[in-house]
C-alpha cells in the first residue's frame, strides 16, 4: 500500500473522530463523553482511536490546537499597526467562518481550556498592537489585557450564541467602544 493512500486514510480516520467528538459535545460534557461513543457515532473500532490519540481528552486538546494554529494562521495574514478595530473585526470574522465549533468550544459544557488557548493569542496580538500605541494609560497590562480579552470573549460567546445577530464589524465596533470610551474615556 502506498503511503498517499496511508495518508488519507489517517486523515479520514482522525476526521472522522473529530467529527463525532464535537457532535457529542454539542449534548454533553466531555468528562461524560467515553471514547467507546465516540468510536460507535464515528464507526471506527478502539483500537484504531488509541493509535491516534490517548483518550478523547487528548483528542479534544488537538482539535482546540489545530484551531488555534488555524486562527494564529488567519490573524498573522494581516497588518493591524494603529487599528485594534481592524484587529477586533479579523477575529470575530474567524470565529463567524467557523461559528459551530467555536460555540461548541466555548460553551460550558466544555471545559475552559480553549477559551485560556484564545486569551492567550488574543492577548499576544493585543499586547503587541497597544505597547507599540502607548495604550495602558498607567495600568499594568497583564491586568488590563485580561480585563478586556475576558470581557470580549464573553460578549462573542454572548455574540455566537445569539446566532451572529449582528455583523463581525459591528460587534468589532461595539467591542472597540466598550474598551475605548467604557475603560479610557477618550
Amino acid at each position: 500500500m502506498t503511503t498517499s493512500k496511508l495518508d488519507r486514510r489517517k486523515k479520514y480516520t482522525r476526521m472522522v473522530l473529530k467529527d463525532s467528538l464535537i457532535q457529542l459535545l454539542k449534548e454533553k460534557q466531555i468528562s461524560s463523553i467515553t471514547v467507546k461513543e465516540i468510536c460507535d457515532l464515528a464507526d471506527i473500532n478502539r483500537s484504531t482511536f488509541y493509535a491516534h490519540y490517548s483518550d478523547q481528552f487528548d483528542l479534544l486538546d488537538k482539535i482546540e490546537e489545530e484551531l488555534i494554529e488555524d486562527m494564529k494562521g488567519y490573524l498573522s495574514q494581516y497588518s493591524y499597526e494603529e487599528d485594534d478595530l481592524k484587529m477586533i473585526e479579523k477575529l470575530l470574522e474567524y470565529f463567524a467562518s467557523k461559528q459551530e465549533i467555536c460555540k461548541i468550544l466555548l460553551n460550558e459544557k466544555v471545559d475552559t481550556t480553549f477559551q485560556k488557548k484564545v486569551m492567550k493569542v488574543a492577548h499576544h496580538f493585543f499586547i503587541e498592537n497597544w505597547k507599540a500605541n502607548n495604550q495602558f494609560n498607567g495600568y499594568p497590562s497583564e491586568y488590563l489585557s485580561t480585563f478586556i480579552i475576558s470581557g470580549s470573549i464573553y460578549v462573542t460567546k454572548e455574540w455566537l450564541n445569539r446566532g451572529m445577530d449582528k455583523t463581525p464589524k459591528e460587534m468589532a465596533e461595539m467591542i472597540n467602544n466598550l474598551i475605548k470610551n467604557g475603560l479610557f474615556g477618550t
